[in-house]
């Protein structure tokens, strides 16, 4: 598992993963659709959607990958498992001033934000509007993504060492080579080793990581569900 797809695993709307309150539906008309059911609970076609269009708020993402519905529900799928865990181990609630500053930040970096004037409240409420979702809701997805890195980080990041021979072998062989293509120089080791330090310490976490959810997929009940199929 990548940095990039641990990153993207923390971006998944709040409230997938939990069976929809029932509403009758009028007749011949079709509400939600199940996706999967993960251990009992459900995800839903709308939480694919929802997710979909909460990537405008990731703006570090891989540009020049196109949007894929299954890794998406591969996703929701991995999150739920997660926040089925997390449950079991619940941990002091993330205060609003935490969420309200990491999306002071956000609103700093998303790209799209300069055409909004996102540094005023009229512009950023606009973006995230437009994006289909409220403030309200966006506070409580931020959160939701805040408790899953954080339970990610306590889990998996602890024990792991990254020595200075390995930063330096990234350095060498991965970050040196990418400026030489990009012709450009390349920033001096020591101003950068922190970061290069972070990228590994992801990389490895991500593979810790992808071998648990293995093991509470084998574990547990995961089912996808194909069009049309009732569920029980």
């Amino acid at each position: 598992m990548s940095a990039a797809m641990l990153y993207a695993l923390t971006l998944a709307p709040a409230g997938f993963g939990q069976a929809a309150a029932a509403v009758p539906p009028a007749q011949g008309v079709v509400i939600d659709q199940v996706v999967a059911v993960v251990n009992g609970d459900l995800v839903l076609e709308s939480d694919v959607d929802e997710e979909r269009r909460f990537q405008a708020f990731q703006p570090f993402r891989d540009q020049t990958q196109a949007y894929s519905r299954d890794k998406t529900v591969e996703r929701l799928v991995d999150r739920t498992l997660i926040l089925q865990q997390e449950k079991l181990q619940p941990q002091p609630p993330i205060t609003d001033a935490e969420v309200n500053e990491q999306l002071a930040t956000l609103r700093k970096d998303i790209p799209a934000c300069k055409e909004y004037k996102c540094e005023t409240d009229a512009g950023w409420d606009k973006f995230v509007v437009d994006q289909g979702f409220v403030l309200s809701e966006l506070t409580d997805r931020w959160r939701e993504r805040m408790e899953v890195l954080r339970f990610i980080e306590q889990r998996f990041k602890m024990g792991i060492r990254v020595s200075p021979a390995e930063i330096k072998d990234y350095y060498d062989k991965t970050l040196l080579p990418e400026y030489a293509r990009r012709k450009a120089t390349p920033p001096k080791l020591a101003t950068i080793s922190d970061r290069i330090q972070e990228i590994l310490l992801q990389q490895q976490v991500g593979a810790l990581l992808e071998d648990w959810l293995k093991s509470l997929k084998a574990q547990g009940s995961v089912r996808m569900t194909t069009p049309g199929e009732v569920t029980p």
